[in-house]
């Protein structure tokens, strides 16, 4: 989809208004993080989340770590 829009100023910046499908389709909404690819072409605009992908595991390493003691652990480790 290519969209023709007219870039305006924002205090003392330049701004791209992006509305309609132009934020639905990749999902933007207000206060979302993007990374932005710069070039002598132009710019590239993505969400963070479809870069990085965060697993959210059950358990943290502080949890899993918490009652291992020298005399628990595989002697690799001791």
């Amino acid at each position: 989809m290519k969209v023709e829009i007219e870039i305006k100023k924002w205090g003392n910046s330049l701004a791209l208004p992006v509305t309609g499908v132009m934020a639905e389709l990749p999902g933007f909404k207000e206060g979302a993080k993007v990374v932005v690819d710069v070039s002598e072409d132009g710019l590239f605009v993505k969400p963070v989340s479809s870069s990085k992908k965060m697993i959210e595991l059950p358990y943290s390493e502080k949890e899993l770590l918490k009652d291992l003691t020298p005399s628990k652990a595989h002697n690799e480790l001791a």
